[in-house]
């Protein structure tokens, strides 16, 4: 089998069990500190004010035609990952691929808590439908073509920015090399208006991510230094070779298009 390319070989340490416990303490101490601000960071995020929606969006979805409201599925929350895949693309982005990969085992969870959780891109649903079928994914997954709700929401390149050098996402003017873009949006669905209360974009997606999360746990860490960029390795799941390990030859290429 090949063996997986890597640039950082830690140098562990050794320790006796005492001093490994002592470090362990340490350590510990900190991550009781980081839950208690995440949980702080989550309840300044509640206290966030919401904006009306007053646009009418209209998606394709598996059913026909169904409006942001309708999305909701009679529950009273709205979680929507903006899924990078535009018209005519061949295939969805594999880093927002890396991601799907957890919706299906996470949806039920979440409409047991009055969540509906979805997909959302500007490819058409024909072209979503295939690409899905491939990767086996189950979650609902609709299209925003025709409709600027991707533009709206900072995740599709608009006219206006075509052809610049910047582009408004994440909250700021910055470079960005897709014409799609990764997010997700949260609504609240109240007396049958809708509001958006969340956004988050960039690096505010990667609590999201499964994968990262355990790596984060292991002494070699996500191990992306050298890269060409943080996610060169990442593949769909159907394209890993060699007993799902990444070919080191192609760690090192410029990045996709889509990437």
């Amino acid at each position: 089998m090949m063996a997986t390319a890597t640039s950082n070989q830690p140098a562990g340490k050794i320790a006796t069990h005492d001093e490994w416990i002592a470090a362990r303490k340490t350590l510990l101490a900190k991550e009781k500190e980081f839950s208690r601000l995440r949980d702080e960071l989550s309840r300044t995020r509640r206290e966030m004010p919401w904006e009306k929606v007053e646009k009418r969006y209209v998606f394709d979805g598996p059913k026909g035609k169904e409006t942001l409201a309708d999305l909701f599925d009679g529950r009273s929350q709205l979680i929507v990952y903006h899924f990078m895949f535009g018209p005519g693309w061949k295939e969805g982005c594999p880093s927002c691929s890396y991601l799907a990969d957890g919706f299906d085992g996470t949806t039920v969870h979440l409409a047991a808590r009055d969540t509906t959780f979805l997909v959302v891109s500007r490819a058409t649903l024909p072209e979503i439908q295939a690409f899905q079928k491939r990767m086996g994914w189950r979650f609902k997954w609709v299209s925003s073509s025709g409709s600027d709700f991707n533009f709206d929401f900072q995740v599709s390149m608009s006219k206006d920015e075509a052809g610049k050098g910047k582009v408004y996402y994440n909250y700021e003017m910055t470079d960005f090399p897709s014409e799609e873009r990764p997010g997700a949006s949260v609504f609240f669905k109240r007396d049958g208006e809708v509001f958006h209360t969340y956004s988050a974009y960039a690096r505010g997606l990667d609590i999201l991510l499964p994968t990262y999360n355990f790596l984060d746990l292991t002494p070699k860490g996500r191990d992306e230094q050298g890269l060409a960029h943080p996610m060169a390795w990442v593949r769909h799941h159907d394209r890993y070779i060699s007993g799902n390990v990444v070919d080191p030859k192609q760690l090192y290429q410029q990045p996709a298009k889509v990437s």
